[in-house]
């Protein structure tokens, strides 16, 4: 049987915010309480270390981005006397960085 909702949550916000969320209600078919659940239940808090974490991550795909298109700026330049091998060596490099990112796990990847 599901816990019983007896707690009462206020919040303030203006008019306008109180009529887009009641629309979005009503859009979705639920009642507004279950529609602030739901986005509550799908919202991630973070920690300091954590934020800063993902800053760190954003920066280093931002470098790999910037890795990227300079070699395409390189072959495109190039295009005659392009190395393709040179081309693919740089291209795994920049897989493997990313493959790296992507296995990082945040300190507190459970949060919610």
């Amino acid at each position: 049987m599901p816990e019983r909702r007896t707690a009462v949550v206020t919040a303030r916000v203006s008019a306008s915010e109180s009529a887009d969320w009641r629309a979005k209600a009503k859009a979705a078919g639920v009642p507004l309480s279950a529609l602030i659940r739901r986005a509550m239940a799908r919202t991630r808090t973070w920690t300091a270390r954590a934020a800063e974490v993902e800053r760190e991550r954003t920066r280093q795909v931002s470098r790999v981005g910037n890795n990227l298109n300079q070699i395409a700026k390189w072959a495109n330049t190039h295009k005659g006397a392009a190395e393709a091998v040179e081309v693919l060596a740089r291209l795994v490099a920049i897989e493997r960085a990313l493959a790296t990112l992507a296995r990082f796990k945040s300190p507190d990847s459970d949060a919610h």
